[in-house]
């Protein structure tokens, strides 16, 4: 499986950025699929995740603000960030995962300046 991340920048704060992962190597429909982030000093942190049956979660300092989706017929998840923060930045990397696997993308910076 590899995850091909892209969508990352620089914007100012309350602008807005649309990442994307492309999965490929396996049945995409098979897997959940997320974005975690993490800045130098923390740990990594779930952001979002949608499962195969498209029941989604996020963490609580992006609720109302990110939204996550897949497309099927894509191969590919998107996060949808809006409204951002300078807290938002960080590297965000991409996930997919089912019972046994896991895999991760390559990293996208993130940057909210003020």
């Amino acid at each position: 499986v590899q995850l091909q991340a892209s969508g990352g920048g620089t914007v100012q704060t309350g602008g807005s950025l649309r990442l994307s992962c492309v999965f490929s190597g396996s049945n995409f429909d098979w897997y959940s699929v997320g974005w975690f982030r993490q800045t130098p000093g923390k740990e990594r942190e779930l952001v979002a995740r949608v499962t195969t049956s498209g029941r989604t979660n996020y963490a609580d300092s992006v609720k109302g603000r990110f939204t996550i989706s897949r497309d099927s017929a894509k191969n590919t998840v998107f996060l949808q960030m809006n409204s951002l923060k300078p807290e938002d930045t960080a590297v965000y990397s991409c996930h997919a995962e089912r019972i046994g696997e896991m895999f991760w993308g390559q990293g996208t910076q993130v940057t909210v300046s003020s």
